[in-house]
Order: structure tokens, then C-alpha cells, then sequence
């Protein structure tokens, strides 16, 4: 395996040198703000990135306010007190995308969000306290327990709310492969997905960067195969 030394020399050469790099590394919150977040602000960006897959991005951003307004700002008590018929009649509210899969993913998730809650005391606490060297075991928990929450979904999720990690685009996927990680072009095996893992432990390891800021170096670094 390649170092993360090259990796990121290369990702310098192409974004305009050392500073021009750090200018596309957004700061990553604190364990302790992720913790203070409000249980509402996760329901919501799950909602917000079920809905953006197979979407346009920028149509659901326009829309935010008025998904935020028909779900009530997305308060876990108030939408769990909403009865079947209730769910049934968003598929008919022109201020949501009415599509009834991603409507009962939300209900389902009204749920989830209630459960981590009732167990951990927040939700934020929940994501706070998982540790980023296991992500890809925070991934199968959210894909098996939450609604529509695998694959990318799961992955923008965490790094929209402020989990540090790592998104395994194929910026990344390339960089991995090119560093000499054998894994497949479209990993999803719980075989190359622990090998990512690893790679990223050791890329920590050896740097003491965040794991969101390996992830974009990582991305930077690409143009082509090695």
C-alpha cells in the first residue's frame, strides 16, 4: 500500500498547493455538538438524503421549507402520533415528493429515531459515542435498523449531520485501488468494506487527520488511475 504522504501530495499538485487543499476541508464538528443536536435535525436529514437519491438535489433543497412545514418540522412526537390514513395522504401533498416508498421510509424512521432515543437518551449522543474506527459497523446498524438508510444514503447521512467519516465515492474507491487496496470498483462485500475500514484506521493512524478530511484528500487526489 501507498502511504498517505503520496496521496495527499498528490491531491496538493492538483487543488493549487497545500493551501489551496485545505480550503476544500470543511471543519468538522466536535463529538460534544453532534451530542447537543436535536433528535428533530437527524429525522430530518435522513428524510432529506432518501429522498435526494434517484432526485435532484437541488429540486429537494428548494423544497426543504415546505417538506420541514408538512412534517412539522420533523418533531419525532407529533409525527408518531399521525395515524395510517394520515401517512397515506402525503402521497397526495404536492409540498413532499409523493412518492409513498419514501413517505413510509420516513414514518418507519420516526420510529427508529424513537427507539435510539429511548435506549441511549439522544440521538446524537447515540452517533457521538460510536467510534469512527468502526464506521462500517455504524453503516450495517443504520441499513438493518433504520428505513432506506443503506449504501450512500447511510454514508451522506452521517457526514451531512456531522459524524466524522469517510464516503466511498469512486474518487475514493479509485484512489484505494490505485494505492494498491484490493477490493472491487463497487465495493459493497462486508470483505472489501472491512478492508476500507482498515485502510482508513491506518491512514488516521499515520496522519492524526479526521477521517471526513481523508475521505476529501483522498477524492482530491484523483484524475485518473495511478
Amino acid at each position: 500500500m501507498r502511504k498517505f504522504a503520496e496521496i495527499k501530495a498528490r491531491a496538493e499538485k492538483r487543488k493549487g498547493g497545500k493551501k489551496g487543499l485545505e480550503k476544500l476541508l470543511k471543519k468538522v464538528i466536535s463529538k460534544k455538538e453532534l451530542a447537543a443536536k436535536s433528535d428533530d435535525r437527524f429525522l430530518a436529514m435522513m428524510t432529506k438524503v432518501i429522498n435526494q437519491a434517484g432526485f435532484s438535489w437541488k429540486v429537494i433543497e428548494n423544497k426543504w421549507p415546505q417538506f420541514e412545514e408538512a412534517f412539522f418540522g420533523f418533531e419525532i412526537r407529533k409525527l408518531s402520533l399521525l395515524s395510517p390514513e394520515q401517512w397515506e395522504a402525503y402521497v397526495s401533498d404536492r409540498r413532499v415528493v409523493r412518492n409513498w416508498q419514501k413517505i413510509k421510509a420516513l414514518q418507519e424512521n420516526v420510529y427508529f429515531v424513537h427507539e435510539v432515543v429511548r435506549e441511549h437518551g439522544s440521538f446524537g449522543k447515540f452517533l457521538a459515542d460510536w467510534p469512527e474506527s468502526d464506521q462500517i459497523g455504524l453503516m450495517d446498524y443504520l441499513k438493518k435498523n433504520g428505513s432506506r438508510l443503506g449504501g450512500n444514503s447511510g454514508q451522506y447521512f452521517l457526514r451531512f449531520v456531522g459524524k466524522d467519516g469517510f464516503i466511498i465515492s469512486r474518487d475514493v474507491v479509485t484512489t484505494l485501488r490505485g494505492a494498491g487496496l484490493e477490493i472491487s470498483e463497487k465495493p459493497t462485500s462486508k470483505r472489501d468494506l472491512l478492508k476500507i475500514q482498515q485502510t482508513f484506521n491506518t491512514w488516521h493512524d499515520q496522519t492524526g487527520l479526521c477521517y471526513s478530511h481523508l475521505s476529501r484528500i483522498a477524492a482530491c487526489s484523483v484524475d485518473g488511475y495511478w
